[in-house]
């Protein structure tokens, strides 16, 4: 009657079923990262050295924090160091969020710091680095379903790995490192099995400001103009939104649809549509 779909399925999912089927392979091949564990003490210099590896090979970096004070303290810090780095909050709108976001990939700024970086769109191919300060501090963004997703967002790209900067392994680490390095394990035979090489994820960089064509192809709506536009036009706006939001789940661009979602609840909550 019920199929529970998740990558993280915890105890109520488990005591419901009766069947479960896991899928832990890739198509593009991908393994799970590489976790590795180092101390606390120092981690801020060590963590600057593994940027400057990443960066100078192109790639761009994940942090998360456990704390919104942490947050912009190491942000401001990596500035004064000289590297690029942007900040991702609770309170930066959607809209707003997509453009930090398309940043990033397209090399604006090589660091991403932010406290849960476990919400839709951070699925970043050009991400080969995700640090986790603090991890051995116990609570819902240290969890073993947090930590699991937290590592998730490594696994779009071939160098990418993950490092947890903790002086103790809680249970919540050992789990979370337990679960990975066994999907790892057969993701790598299945590789190995059937001569499968490892690739990349290629997508594109969605302008988000400019976010939908207009029908002929004649121009674009601009959604950064919308509180100059008028009402009709907005609604207008969102229609086209929805259409395109629709046809992206329809090639099952399912992030694609997701950003246009938000976009589209923004517009009509701001604009009282």
């Amino acid at each position: 009657q019920i199929i529970f779909v998740s990558a993280t399925p915890g105890p109520y999912e488990y005591e419901h079923s009766t069947v479960v089927a896991e899928q832990v392979i890739r198509p593009t091949g991908i393994v799970d990262p590489p976790i590795q564990v180092k101390p606390i003490k120092g981690q801020i210099d060590s963590l600057v050295g593994e940027i400057n590896s990443v960066v100078a090979d192109g790639n761009r970096v994940l942090v998360t924090t456990l704390t919104k004070k942490m947050a912009e303290d190491l942000t401001d810090y990596l500035k004064d160091v000289g590297i690029k780095v942007n900040y991702l909050h609770s309170d930066i709108q959607t809209i707003e969020r997509m453009k930090i976001i398309r940043d990033l990939r397209l090399g604006t700024f090589d660091v991403l710091v932010g406290i849960n970086l476990l919400r839709e769109g951070l699925d970043i191919p050009e991400v080969a680095l995700v640090a986790i300060l603090d991890a051995d501090k116990e609570g819902f963004l240290r969890s073993e379903t947090s930590l699991i997703q937290t590592v998730g967002r490594a696994a779009r790209n071939v160098s990418s790995r993950v490092i947890m900067y903790a002086d103790v392994i809680t249970d919540s680490m050992n789990r979370a490192i337990t679960e990975t390095n066994r999907r790892r394990r057969i993701q790598v035979e299945f590789n190995k099995e059937h001569n499968i090489t490892p690739k990349t994820i290629v997508k594109p960089v969605y302008d988000v400001i400019e976010a939908t064509k207009v029908v002929g192809g004649k121009g674009r709506y601009n959604v950064g103009n919308a509180d100059r536009m008028k009402k009709d036009d907005i609604k207008e706006m969102i229609s086209r939104l929805e259409k395109e939001m629709k046809g992206a789940a329809k090639e099952l661009e399912f992030e694609r649809a997701a950003e246009l979602r938000d976009i589209i609840f923004e517009l009509k909550l701001k604009h009282g549509i």
